[in-house]
């Protein structure tokens, strides 16, 4: 029973100091970026643009799949050709002198990109070529710092 107990307390012992030495393995991103992707980032925004293609319940009355990737196409990828993101969304809209909100079929295009004044300008353009091919009064755009990874 002596020499069972010495066993037990060798085999705890030793799972112990294991247990303090030993850590979690250090996992790191395989892709390790490039001069214009690198591996880590500073300095870069998360811009969020939203753009009404027309009624909801009435989406052959507005600007077709089609019409919206000659857009991106023609505006946007040119622009940020290094990738973007771009999410089917619905919204509401109230225009100014509007007294109900526009139910919208929308898209969501989402952009990272290093926060410069060259890139902002990118963005206004955008904007500024929607609201010119389609009338509308706005594009609404939300930007924020972003901790980006590749």
């Amino acid at each position: 029973m002596k020499i069972h107990r010495s066993l037990l307390a060798a085999v705890f012992a030793f799972q112990l100091a294991a247990c303090a030495t030993t850590s979690a393995p250090v996992t790191s991103s395989t892709l390790q970026g490039d001069a214009a992707h690198p591996a880590q980032t500073q300095g870069w925004v998360d811009t969020k643009l939203f753009f009404g293609l027309g009624p909801a319940d009435h989406p052959e009355q507005g600007i077709s799949e089609a019409q919206w990737r000659a857009f991106l196409d023609k505006e946007v990828t040119p622009r940020f050709p290094d990738g973007l993101t771009v999410i089917d969304v619905y919204g509401q809209w109230q225009g100014k002198q509007e007294s109900t909100p526009e139910r919208l079929h929308s898209k969501m295009l989402v952009i990272y990109y290093p926060d410069t004044s060259d890139n902002r300008g990118k963005i206004d353009a955008i904007r500024a070529a929607w609201k010119q091919r389609t009338g509308d009064q706005s594009v609404l755009r939300v930007t924020q710092p972003a901790d980006v990874s590749f």
